[in-house]
This record gives C-alpha cells, sequence and structure tokens, in this order.
C-alpha cells in the first residue's frame, strides 16, 4: 500500500512539474508576442525607424533573449523602456549619471515584463509619479549604441510619452542622476541627449518641424 502510495505521489509530482513547465513556456511566449506587437504598432517616422522596426522584429522572432539578464550588458543586446514625461511644449530629462547624458527617465525591460509595465514601474522608483500614458502605445523605436560608464552594448528602446505636470517638484532617485529638470522643447541640450533625442522631438512635435 506505502508503494502504491509512493508511486501515486511521484506520478502527481510529475504531472505537477509538467503543467508548471507547460504554463511557464507559455507565458513566455505569450509575453515575446505582445512585446512584438508593441514594436509593430510602432508608426515609423522615416526610412530609418522603419528599417530599425524590421530589425527589431525579426530578432524578436529570432528567439533571442530579449531581456538582461545580468548587469552591465547580458546579453549585448536588449529592451529598454524610456518614458518621456511633458508637460505642453516641455519635457522632463534627468543628468543620468552613468550615461553622462540628459535623458528622459526609462529602465530596462525585465524577464516576463510587457515594456509599458517597465515605464509604469520606473516612473514610480526613479521619479516617483504615476505614469498617466497620453497614449498607450510607444511613439518612437530607436537601437542604439550606448556611451558613458557602460558603453558598447545595445539599446532597443520603446520610447512612451507621459503626462506630466511643470509646477508639481520631483522627487527622484539620485543614485542614478545628478540631478532633474524641464526643458523647453527648442532648448534641449543637443550636444548632451541621447542621440535620437532629436527625430523624438521631431515626431512628439510634428509641427514645429
Amino acid at each position: 500500500m506505502n508503494a502504491l502510495l509512493r508511486d501515486s505521489v511521484g506520478r502527481f509530482q510529475l504531472q505537477l512539474t509538467l503543467i508548471v513547465s507547460v504554463n511557464f513556456l507559455a507565458r513566455c511566449h505569450t509575453m515575446r508576442d505582445q512585446i512584438r506587437a508593441e514594436v509593430a504598432s510602432i508608426s515609423p517616422l522615416d526610412q530609418l525607424e522603419a528599417a530599425t522596426q524590421l530589425d527589431v522584429l525579426a530578432w524578436i522572432d529570432s528567439g533571442a533573449e530579449l531581456c538582461r539578464l545580468t548587469k552591465p550588458a547580458v546579453p549585448p543586446k536588449h529592451l529598454v523602456s524610456y518614458f518621456a514625461v511633458v508637460d505642453r511644449d516641455h519635457i522632463l530629462l534627468v543628468d543620468h549619471i552613468d550615461a553622462q547624458l540628459w535623458l528622459p527617465s526609462g529602465g530596462h525591460v525585465e524577464s516576463g515584463e510587457h515594456p509599458r509595465a517597465t515605464a509604469v514601474r520606473e516612473a514610480k522608483e526613479e521619479l516617483t509619479i504615476e505614469a498617466e500614458f497620453l497614449s498607450e502605445r510607444p511613439l518612437l523605436l530607436t537601437s542604439t549604441t550606448t556611451v558613458g560608464a557602460t558603453a558598447g552594448h545595445t539599446d532597443v528602446s520603446l520610447w512612451y510619452v507621459l503626462k506630466g505636470d511643470r509646477s508639481r517638484p520631483i522627487e527622484f532617485d539620485r543614485t542614478e542622476f545628478l540631478t532633474v529638470r524641464w526643458f523647453h522643447k527648442d532648448d534641449v541640450p543637443m550636444h548632451r541627449t541621447h542621440p535620437e533625442m532629436e527625430r523624438f522631438l521631431a515626431k512628439r512635435y510634428p509641427s514645429a518641424v
């Protein structure tokens, strides 16, 4: 009787392990599909962004790991979510310690996480704000080689836009940023910002170009 019970318990544990494994793989597959759909939803600004979109979709379809697993850059190509906080014609930028650039806030997409959820999480962690998306879809897609203290890897970045309020003080993560500042769209320091910032502004404020 005890042997039969042990055998039954063993079969149950095996079945449970298989169910958990299948569900985990299904969730991973589903998230990859969701990320692919998010990338595909972007309307390219120009031929450069269209080519970037095709390249990123092929990367996603290849089955490669999409998320950073180990700091600073393993694998060397991985997903990032930027979120540009804007208040009409002003944009909030952070003086990023590692990048040594004025950047929109953002962070690495974690395994099993949707890029939009990354923006929500990072907005709370980095700027202590609740994310209010002006559009749920990202505005811009870029693929760039990093500079600064962690130079040399590739960030595939989805740029979201959040609603901001210049009248409210910002409490920010001082371990990551020297300071934060609102810039008028015409006064962004292009000599010390993300290399795709000009294209982001052109897409965000099309009437101004």
